[in-house]
């Protein structure tokens, strides 16, 4: 099942993408098994990720 609203994710990661971006990924908070992406620009990346609101996942 997809989601077509934007929705603040459960659990967000971290992680850099095989080109060498960034992107939040998390659960959808209505929908347990599906999963919620969002591409970041390094700084935002850093940024959620000092502030607490992120972990890091590479």
């Amino acid at each position: 099942m997809k989601c077509k609203e934007q929705v603040d994710m459960k659990e967000p990661k971290v992680v850099q993408t095989a080109r060498g971006g960034y992107m939040a990924k998390g659960k959808c908070p209505t929908h347990t098994e599906t999963t919620v992406c969002a591409i970041m620009s390094k700084d935002n990346a850093e940024k959620a990720m000092d502030a607490g609101e992120a972990e890091k996942a590479f």
